[in-house]
């Protein structure tokens, strides 16, 4: 039964799941592009990527361009989906699941070398009140936190 407790745990690692320790390299995170027509998404998935990378501590945090580790992205898809309707009217939505996409792409800034690329999603659900624009500018900051909990999860659990 001892041996059984103990094989159970094989596959989880205490600390950093990276072959270096935590905080030796650093990593840069750079604006990404916006190709959908909504605004105000870059700074919002910026911030929260570098505040989650920072909160992760497997990378160090670095602004002026000495990183080992370059993140560039382009965010590609803001879409709009609804999941529940006004009782009294069909047509009237009163519930959406939005979800964003980014193309993320990590690269050594000594050789150049793609060490990533993939695709990462955010998604959060909105209420709507008497504004879907106002209630859309709310759900941004929650909508951007998840992509760069997904993200953060896919650069520092990586394969590459």
């Amino acid at each position: 039964m001892v041996a059984l407790a103990f094989t159970g745990c094989t596959g989880y690692r205490l600390g950093s799941t990276t072959d270096f320790a935590a905080g030796s390299k650093s990593v840069e995170v750079k604006f990404f592009k916006n190709t959908t027509s909504e605004p105000r998404l870059v700074s919002a998935v910026n911030h929260a990527l570098r505040k989650r990378l920072q909160q992760d501590g497997t990378y160090r945090l670095e602004t002026r361009g000495d990183a080992d580790v370059v993140i560039t992205g382009q965010i590609s898809q803001f879409l709009r989906t609804p999941i529940s309707f006004v009782s009294a009217d069909v047509i009237t939505a009163r519930d959406y699941s939005v979800t964003l996409v980014a193309d993320i792409t990590a690269t050594e800034r000594a050789t150049g070398k793609v060490l990533m690329t993939r695709q990462v999603t955010g998604r959060t659900t909105l209420r709507i009140g008497t504004d879907l624009a106002s209630a859309e500018r709310q759900a941004v900051p929650l909508l951007a936190a998840d992509l760069a909990q997904n993200a953060t999860a896919s650069i520092v659990d990586g394969d590459w």
